[in-house]
């Protein structure tokens, strides 16, 4: 037992001494040199070159390799390059440790070190140079390089600008000698253009001067119509649905004539039966329009109507007298006008704001005063353009009730005392009398309710308003002789008309 205990720890020394010895051995081999202890040893000084100095070249390889002759600092530049400028002696291309450059010389010493050392450096400093020395060099080189690229492309800009402009030039005064003409004169009429008398651009130059615009002010709103000078102490006839909205509230007129002048006006009278109304302005010197004779136009005489429509003052417009004696009701647009008239109708354009301007012939004499338009409805509404139907009240009509104005403030009209509305029974139509005014005109005939007038002086009556407008054309006190049918049998009767 003994001696088995003493051969095993014989055989435990020896295996500890050969493990000892590998130790040894791979730390010689692969362990940090003495006094390292970091990763990486310092940058070791570069080598002497050792063995025997190399051998001279062959005359092939000097000539291969070597210099040019007569050439002993660093490589030239190749013939031809950009910059023949030659490195300074300093050069990092060339040193005069070359020969031991491993790269040049495969018999020098392998060394694996730490960044090429290209000579001093500023500051003491070691790595890459900062300023001056080789990387000076190349910055300089690199700078002088981008100066030259930049030249080159300014001069490339300003040959590509030159010869664009010149190409355009080229362009615009040959290629293209029919677009322009820098000698071209325009030649003009030379006769003056002919408006012989009675033509539309004489009667508007004599008539604008007596048609005014009337600007509306009131609690309700604003608005424009027109007007016509009737009278040299400054009357104005216009329609009464312009201006009854200042008179049922208070606001202000004003009156703007065709010289751009204006000046407020104020009502004179009001008609709504007749929709006409008289204005006064306090201006003198004013030109006064002609009044005519509406009993003597016929169907196709020329008209020219005048006014502001839609705010444009000094519009002329012309057509024809398109129909006569056209009943027509006048509604007022939202105003108490309630009349009934016996219209002109022309297809001279009239638009909102003709209202109240004249409508003159082919003399320049006013032959009526513009108030409605026919218009189209669309979904349940009136258009409000002009769709070549308008009317104007006549001017001999607009007289009497002027007249009256001016003289006592108001106007009195012919009637019938009844009221009616149309009927037809399917072979005649008619006015059915509805009511009878006791002591009125057709009282003392002896109409009663249910008869229905259908002649008045012999010209038929269709419905209501044409018996209106019959009546209206008559002075107060005319005798009037009706036609009427009572009971299917016809019967005759004569009234004298009163004042309503």
């Amino acid at each position: 037992m003994t001696d088995q205990h003493a051969q095993g720890g014989s055989g435990s020394a020896a295996g500890s001494a050969s493990a000892a010895a590998r130790s040894a051995a791979l730390e010689a081999a692969f362990g940090r040199p003495p006094g390292v202890v970091d990763s990486f040893a310092p940058v070791r000084p570069h080598p002497a070159r050792s063995g025997r100095p190399a051998a001279p070249p062959s005359p092939a390889q000097r000539e291969a390799y070597g210099r040019p002759g007569g050439v002993q600092a660093a490589f030239d530049p190749p013939p031809g390059a950009l910059s023949d400028r030659r490195p300074p002696p300093e050069s990092p291309w060339w040193k005069p440790d070359a020969p031991s450059d491993p790269w040049r010389d495969a018999r020098s010493a392998a060394y694996l070190g730490g960044p090429p050392d290209f000579g001093d450096h500023p500051n003491g400093q070691t790595g890459l140079p900062i300023g001056g020395g080789a990387g000076g060099w190349r910055r300089w080189r690199l700078r002088q390089v981008s100066l030259m690229a930049a030249i080159v492309l300014g001069l490339g800009a300003l040959l590509a600008g030159t010869a664009g402009g010149i190409v355009g030039y080229y362009a615009a005064g040959k290629l293209a000698p029919a677009l322009l003409d820098p000698d071209a004169t325009l030649t003009k009429v030379s006769p003056s253009v002919d408006r012989p008398p009675g033509s539309v651009a004489d009667i508007a130059k004599r008539v604008l001067p007596a048609v005014v615009s009337v600007e509306v002010q009131s609690p309700s709103g604003s608005g424009t119509g027109s007007g016509v000078v009737i009278d040299r102490n400054g009357y104005l006839l216009t329609n009464n649905h312009v201006v009854a909205s200042v008179a049922a509230s208070k606001g202000s007129l004003r009156a703007i004539f065709s010289d751009e002048s204006s000046t407020p006006a104020l009502i004179v009278g009001r008609d709504p039966k007749s929709d006409l109304a008289v204005l006064k302005v306090q201006k003198v010197g004013l030109t006064v329009a002609q009044l005519g004779d509406s009993d003597a136009i016929a169907v196709g005489d020329p008209v020219i109507a005048i006014g502001s429509p839609l705010g444009l003052a000094g519009t002329v417009t012309s057509g024809i007298v398109s129909a006569l004696n056209r009943p027509v009701r006048l509604d007022g647009q939202g105003s108490d006008s309630d009349a009934v008239t016996n219209a002109i109708q022309t297809d001279a354009a009239i638009n909102p704001g003709n209202s109240g301007g004249p409508l003159v012939d082919g003399t320049g004499s006013v032959i009526g005063v513009n108030s409605a338009i026919a218009t189209l409805s669309t979904g349940g509404r009136a258009g409000g353009g002009n769709i070549g139907v308008g009317f104007a009240i006549p001017i001999n009509e607009a007289r009497k009730i002027a007249q009256q104005l001016i003289r006592t403030g108001r106007a009195r009209h012919a009637t019938l005392g009844v009221q009616v509305t149309s009927v037809t029974d399917g072979s005649r139509d008619g006015a059915l009398v509805e009511a009878v005014n006791p002591g009125g005109s057709a009282a003392k005939a002896g109409l009663r309710e249910g008869d229905v007038i259908t002649k008045v002086d012999g010209v038929l009556v269709t419905g209501a308003d044409p018996l209106t407008v019959a009546i209206r054309t008559h002075e107060i006190g005319d005798v009037v002789a009706l036609t009427y049918v009572r009971l299917g049998s016809t019967r005759h009767a004569s009234a004298r008309l009163l004042s309503d």
